[in-house]
Order: structure tokens, then C-alpha cells, then sequence
């Protein structure tokens, strides 16, 4: 009886341990935030939803500090033209969850994914 047991707890902790394992590996992949939060100058410039976005549309920024063009796609936010004479952020490509921001240091901007949703 006891080996029979023994057999039946082992196989309940190796499901266990599988399940464990799957739901993080589907997890991990999930993005880790949909709301796009442009910031310029360290002041809130607009927050998009890309979750929400539908169509695809461009936001031009024009500050003193110089011009960027941002491009707003579903699921995806990225800079594609900017006054900066070295064009990292153009280069940095899109953005699509959490992670590594777009930055372009000498026009003040920053791109930065969080949450998953905006707060009502």
C-alpha cells in the first residue's frame, strides 16, 4: 500500500512542478505594460493606450530643445524622425512592452511603457 502511495504523491508533484513551469514560461511572454508615457523635459507630455490604438497616426513633438515625430501603431510606439544630430532614438526602433525606454537626450524625450491599462 505505502508503494502505491508513495507512486501517487510523486506523480501529483511532478503535475505540480510542470504547471508551475508552464504558467511562468506563458507569463514571461505576456507585455509587461500597454500604456506608452511621453515625457518631455521630465514634465508628462501625453500617455497613449496602445492596447486601445486601432489606426496608426504620428505625434509631432516641437520644443526648444528640438523636433521629433513619434510613430503610434497598435501594440507598438517608436520615434521615426528626429532633430538630434546622432538619431539614437530613431535607431532604438519600436517599442512594444516594458523594458529599455526611447530616449533622445538632446531633444529631452522619453518614451517609457507601464501598466496594464490607464487608471480610470
Amino acid at each position: 500500500m505505502k508503494d502505491k502511495n508513495s507512486k501517487i504523491i510523486i506523480i501529483v508533484l511532478v503535475l505540480l512542478c510542470l504547471l508551475g513551469i508552464a504558467s511562468f514560461v506563458l507569463l514571461k511572454n505576456l507585455p509587461s505594460g500597454t500604456v506608452a508615457v511621453i515625457s518631455v523635459d521630465g514634465e508628462e507630455y501625453d500617455r497613449v493606450d496602445l492596447s486601445k490604438v486601432s489606426q496608426a497616426y504620428d505625434i509631432e513633438i516641437a520644443t526648444k530643445y528640438g523636433r521629433n515625430v513619434v510613430h503610434v501603431e497598435p501594440g507598438a510606439i517608436s520615434v521615426t524622425s528626429a532633430s538630434c544630430p546622432d538619431k539614437v532614438c530613431v535607431n532604438q526602433g519600436r517599442l512594444t512592452g516594458g523594458g529599455v525606454p526611447i530616449v533622445c537626450m538632446p531633444n529631452r524625450l522619453v518614451i517609457s511603457i507601464e501598466g496594464s491599462g490607464i487608471d480610470g
